[in-house]
């Protein structure tokens, strides 16, 4: 599985050029979508009332792409699907072209793309320095709660065991911890964890995308997992919140071409934002990427769920 994943992913979504790397393998097509193979949601194609909502090559993206798709059409709009196109470069420039209308975003991770030097981590202040950033063609609509973002996770037994809920309540407990994740992340956050929550850990392995699975037999007590990552639900662990904000904000939230959407459109992809959490998002992922469900299908049962399909 091709990971968008947070502390990388705020530097990886701005330059690499593809979306598919590390746990979260990519589902991408072998023709280009903007080069004509797409897939028509409704008819009118390409039309000037057509809504045509995009997506990155992996499999979260795509499945946030069809749950946007699905919500227009069901308020009556025109939409045409361009999923599994590739990398942010490609993305943001054919949304400002006008050729693609909305695309699911991570905030975040965009800011960082638009500007390397931001320092914003809350919600409020990411999406503040956007709205500054994004050119007069661009916009965001309202974010969701739902964050795809860096986590210190532990088990359940573990947080039953020590009371742990937040990455505060491991001040105690640090020194006899070993805490894994990718081979950078020790190098990048071992000395923030100290700053900020006063941390030391006993040891840091390198346990890359088996991180979830280390966690779970018990060679590492503490693991970065990202937020919605579908071993959270599989294995049952206990992302910890993180109140000082080591990682900053990750929130799904709809970019638009501001020309291209309506009143009825961005209410509808603003009903969404309200509805999506980051735990609904990670029990979703579990049925695309686990169970193997087809992401249109895992779409409309949520939608439907949720009174907006």
């Amino acid at each position: 599985m091709s990971t968008l994943k947070r502390s990388r992913r705020a530097v990886l979504l701005g330059t690499l050029a593809a979306l598919a790397l590390g746990a979260t393998a990519c589902g991408s097509s072998s023709s280009n979508p903007l080069d004509g193979g797409s897939t028509a949601a409704a008819a009118g194609g390409g039309s000037g009332s057509t809504v045509v909502v995009g997506s990155a090559n992996f499999p979260e993206n795509v499945l946030l792409g069809s749950i946007y798709s699905q919500a227009l059409k069901a308020k009556g709009v025109k939409v045409e699907e361009k999923f599994n196109i590739g990398s942010r470069e490609v993305l943001y420039g054919q949304l400002q072209s006008g050729n693609l209308t909305v695309l699911p975003e991570y905030n975040g991770a965009l800011l960082a793309y638009l500007d390397a030097k931001a320092t914003a981590v809350t919600t409020q202040d990411v999406n503040a320095a956007l709205t500054k950033t994004l050119p007069a063609s661009l916009a965001i609509l309202d974010s969701s709660p739902a964050e795809d973002k860096d986590s210190l996770s532990v088990t359940q037994e573990t947080a039953d065991k020590y009371g742990l809920k937040s990455i505060s309540d491991l001040t105690a407990k640090a020194g006899e911890f070993t805490i894994g994740g990718q081979p950078e992340f020790k190098s990048r956050r071992e000395q923030q964890f100290k700053d900020v929550y006063g941390l030391t850990f006993k040891e840091w392995k390198p346990t890359a995308d088996t991180t979830a699975n280390a966690l779970k037999d018990g060679s590492i007590q503490v693991g970065n997992v990202f937020t919605t990552d579908p071993k959270i639900v599989q294995y049952k662990l206990v992302p910890l919140t993180d109140p000082k904000n080591v990682f900053g904000a990750q929130n799904i939230t709809p970019l638009v071409n501001k020309a291209g959407v309506d009143a009825t459109a961005t209410a509808a992809l603003n009903a969404v934002s309200v509805k999506l959490d980051t735990a609904g998002l990670t029990g979703l992922m579990k049925r695309v990427a686990i169970d193997k469900e087809d992401p249109s299908a895992v779409a409309k049962d949520w939608l439907k769920a949720n009174g907006l399909g």
